[in-house]
This record gives structure tokens, C-alpha cells and sequence, in this order.
């Protein structure tokens, strides 16, 4: 990075945090502090008004502002792919904002950017191929869970887990307090602490029914950041598969989300699952049919074997 855009990359690093040390600029930009302390000091002879001295951090005095900022033709394409993402994945209100976005992003490109930004996108595409179409109620839960989330307001809705309890029942009706969603695998996930279990849990905005908004508000815990925040990983039983070599470019194009590890051989394709319970792979086995077996854990062959079965049984 040259030192023009260095300085111009500071700027904006001041805007967007209250204070930054000149330590951290100098991790960030990946020179030395000195460096940084020169390149404050070359800013504030151009006028941009920093507070702040060495040790105890820099920071913009307040309603200070850039000047309208041009695009890269890389750039452009990267905010326009963006709008086009939100206006697959989310709930209709981001859809129409996104739109709103892309007209604003595009009429303020200068002709020969907008020429060449058109170029490049009509050369790629954004294809929703995990989920082609989100269900109108998983998109009207999108937008008020987001909405509480902004609130900081409690919801109320019936869940159906995925595994029955010990009692046989997967229904229950749950309180949280909403703290992000998460889209996995084509999925909205919800992360909030549950007043049942008196803890963070995920749940699926699919399998989500009756769902109201609560007037009762909470807190997110200081020590919780959601950008930072990863779940325990309680997946601990190993399943070994052995696939036949003609589908072993298709099971690597899968993508599946429990492989852990893949090794292609002349008897076939060995494939590492790591799960909670056998019952999250089961149905994934299945499907390749004649052309999966189970190495082990034995159990989970003998499971396979008696599915087999009954579905002889039923032809």
C-alpha cells in the first residue's frame, strides 16, 4: 500500500471507531509506528482535523466527514454483488433497500466505471442454489426478529426440535432474548439466550410457528460480541464412509458441512463425518445408495443394514 492510500485508509479507520491507538494502525497497515506518527501528522497539515497525540490515541473531531469517494471498477462490483446477495437471502424491507442501494451505488459512478462495472457483472452470477425460493413466513420472521434484535425486545415463539426429549416430545414453546442471525448452509439460524434453558441456543427460523414480538426488553451481556462469538463444538462421534471412485467428484462437490476429512484411493473415496448423533447423517448416507458403505462405527452399519430393509420390504 503506497502512502496515499494509506493516509486515505487512516481517515477512514478514524471515522468509523472513536479513538484508534497509533499501535493498532500500524498492525493494521503492516508498517511501523513511527510510520503512523508521520503519516498523522502529514494529515493534519492537510487539514483534517485529528485529536489526539502518541500514547494515548488519535480520533476525528465530531462532524467531521469525507468528501463524496469514487469507486474502483473491483470495488463497485463487490457493493453491487453485495445489494444483489441481500435481495436474495433477506426479508423484503433490506430487499427494497438493497435495490435503493444499487440505483444510488450506480448513478454516482462515473460513466466509464459504470460501463466497465456493467461489463464484469453481466460476466458473473449470484445463484441462490441452496434454497431457490425463501418461504413468505420464514421471510415475515426475518424481518421482525431483526427488527426485535434492533429493539433489544424479547420474542415468543413454538419450536420443533429437531430430536424428540426424553419424554418423546419435540414441541415446546420458547422465550429469548434475539442476539443475531446467522445464515448457514442457505439457513437463517437464530442466536439468543433461552429463558428455558437459561442459555445461548440456535434455532432454525424454519421450524419456527406463532411467532410475537414481547414487550418485555433485555440486555446483551457486556462480555457477549456476536462478530466473535463461536458455539461449542460438542461433535464427537466419528463416522468413516468409503465411496465408490465413479461418485467421488460428486460427494466432494457436496460440500457437506460434517466432512472432516477425505482421502481418494484405488478402492475408493474414505470420507471422515464428525457428528452429534448418528441420526444427523443418517438420511445423507441413504442417498448415495449402493455407492456409500460404512466403514464404522459398526452400529451405524448395522442402522444402515435394517433401513435397507424396510425399503426392500416396500418394493
Amino acid at each position: 500500500m503506497n502512502k496515499t492510500d494509506r493516509l486515505f485508509a487512516i481517515v477512514l479507520e478514524l471515522q468509523r471507531k472513536e479513538v484508534v491507538r497509533a499501535e493498532d494502525l500500524s498492525t493494521l497497515f503492516e508498517t511501523s509506528v513511527r510510520t503512523i506518527y508521520r503519516d498523522i501528522e502529514a494529515l493534519s497539515e492537510a487539514g483534517v482535523p485529528i485529536i489526539g497525540a502518541p500514547g494515548t490515541g488519535y480520533s476525528l473531531m465530531e462532524g467531521y466527514f469525507l468528501p463524496p469517494i469514487s469507486f474502483t471498477v473491483p470495488e463497485a462490483v463487490s457493493l453491487l454483488i453485495g445489494t444483489d446477495f441481500i435481495e436474495q437471502r433477506f426479508d423484503d424491507d433490506y430487499r427494497v433497500k438493497a435495490q435503493a442501494a444499487r440505483g444510488k451505488i450506480e448513478t454516482i459512478l462515473p460513466e466509464s466505471v459504470r460501463n466497465e462495472t456493467s461489463r464484469v457483472r453481466n460476466a458473473m452470477r449470484l445463484l441462490n442454489s441452496d434454497k431457490q425460493v425463501m418461504p413468505s413466513k420464514e421471510k415475515e420472521y426475518l424481518e421482525k426478529i431483526r427488527r426485535a434484535i434492533l429493539d433489544k425486545r424479547k420474542i415468543s415463539f413454538h419450536y420443533v426440535k429437531r430430536l424428540s426429549d426424553s419424554e418423546g416430545n419435540r414441541h415446546s414453546v420458547r422465550t429469548v432474548a434475539p442476539y443475531g442471525l446467522v445464515l448457514v448452509q442457505g439457513s437463517w439460524m437464530l442466536v439468543a439466550h433461552c429463558d428455558l434453558r437459561r442459555d445461548i441456543r440456535h434455532f432454525r427460523l424454519s421450524r419456527m410457528t406463532e411467532l410475537i414480538d414481547l414487550d418485555e426488553r433485555f440486555k446483551i451481556p457486556a462480555h457477549f460480541n456476536f462478530r466473535d462469538y463461536t458455539p461449542a463444538d460438542d461433535r464427537h462421534l466419528l463416522v468413516r464412509l468409503r465411496f465408490n471412485l465413479d461418485i467421488a467428484d460428486k460427494v466432494k462437490e457436496s460440500n457437506y458441512y460434517y466432512i472432516e476429512d477425505m482421502e481418494e484411493h484405488q478402492d475408493g473415496l474414505d470420507v471422515v463425518i464428525r457428528v452429534r448423533q448418528l441420526d444427523e447423517v443418517l438420511q445423507w448416507v441413504l442417498g448415495w445408495g449402493a455407492g456409500v458403505i460404512v466403514l464404522e462405527p459398526e452400529s451405524f452399519r448395522n442402522w444402515i443394514r435394517e433401513e435397507a430393509k424396510k425399503m426392500l420390504k416396500r418394493y
